[in-house]
């Protein structure tokens, strides 16, 4: 089955616990890389006095290539580990990988 990029946009504030549960699941996360970002529209919910001002939300982007299957699981995991957590996430194929 081939390959699929999973990514996943989240508050601050959550990072750190996202990425602890992926850390310990070495069978479905081979490696991940986090960036930061700033969330815009009507999706983003402004809540401190510093995004109201500025206009958007401070987040965080985690992406990961992995097979469909193994991904489900990690939102699977994401689910039953942090309910109600605001992860926004999107999968995609990955027509090719490699390293140069």
């Amino acid at each position: 089955m081939s390959d699929v990029l999973l990514s996943l946009a989240m508050p601050t504030d959550v990072a750190q616990p996202v990425e602890d549960l992926l850390l310990s699941r070495p069978d479905l996360v081979s490696g991940f890389t986090s960036s930061h970002a700033e969330g815009h529209g009507s999706a983003a919910t402004l809540v401190e006095p510093a995004e109201l001002v500025a206009g958007h939300s401070t987040r965080v982007i985690i992406r990961m290539v992995g097979s469909h299957r193994a991904m489900l699981e990690v939102l699977q995991l994401i689910r039953m580990a942090l309910p109600g957590v605001n992860v926004f996430y999107w999968l995609v194929p990955v027509l090719e990988k490699g390293r140069l």
